[in-house]
């Protein structure tokens, strides 16, 4: 099994990365492979509402000069997904929005490609606005009728300068506790497949409140 982690801060290896990675030093110890991508500094567009993904039906979006097209390919033959966000204004950082609009969008109007994998999402935040964020990223995670692991307390982790959250004690409880749930509940998954019949997805029903 394998989990693909997104990680949404403009920095390579500042904080949302170490949070990231104590989940998937975790995660690797029971025997998962993963792989962090780095999304944050990246030029991504965000959604045109073009339409273009709910008509065509072809696993993609409509912009094809970034790299959103691969990594919901990749998304969809990984088991597990984690997605990690720094806090921006008590908010997802702009890139990492951008590239979660789209592709769960894109994931949604196909036939709900990442249903029931296994999703957690990982903030690191220097002081307040963790909790509003973390909250976003389980947005979508929970509209793609995903399965979320949790931890001890919020997914959150402090620290300011790259490398400082990993002295947050309990922060880093937090994302080990996390990665153990994580690779539990993967594997209760994987090895059920065979005896517990998948529920059958539902047709999205959409109303408005316009009368």
């Amino acid at each position: 099994m394998k989990v693909l982690a997104f990680n949404g801060s403009p920095r390579k290896e500042g904080n949302t990365y170490h949070g990231i990675k104590i989940v998937a030093d975790e995660l690797e110890k029971e025997g998962l492979e993963t792989e962090i991508i780095h999304v944050g500094n990246k030029t991504i567009k965000g959604c045109m509402a073009c339409g273009y993904c709910s008509k065509q039906k072809n696993e993609k979006c409509a912009i094809k000069d970034d790299e959103v097209n691969d990594w919901i390919q990749r998304m969809k033959e990984s088991d597990g997904i984690i997605l990690g966000s720094p806090v921006h204004y008590s908010a997802i950082g702009g890139t990492m929005k951008a590239f979660l609009d789209r592709t769960f969008l894109v994931a949604s109007v196909n036939d709900g490609m990442l249903r029931h994998k296994v999703g957690a999402s990982v903030v690191a935040v220097r002081r307040s606005g963790g909790i509003p964020t973390f909250d976003q990223l389980n947005n979508y995670i929970n509209y793609s009728e995903m399965i979320i692991p949790t931890s001890n307390y919020w997914n959150v982790i402090h620290g300011t300068a790259p490398g400082e959250a990993l002295k947050d004690e309990e922060g880093t409880q937090i994302m080990r506790v996390l990665g153990k749930n994580m690779a539990w509940i993967m594997k209760v998954i994987e090895n059920s497949k065979d005896k517990v019949k998948e529920p059958e997805r539902e047709g999205k029903i959409f109303t408005n409140f316009i009368r």
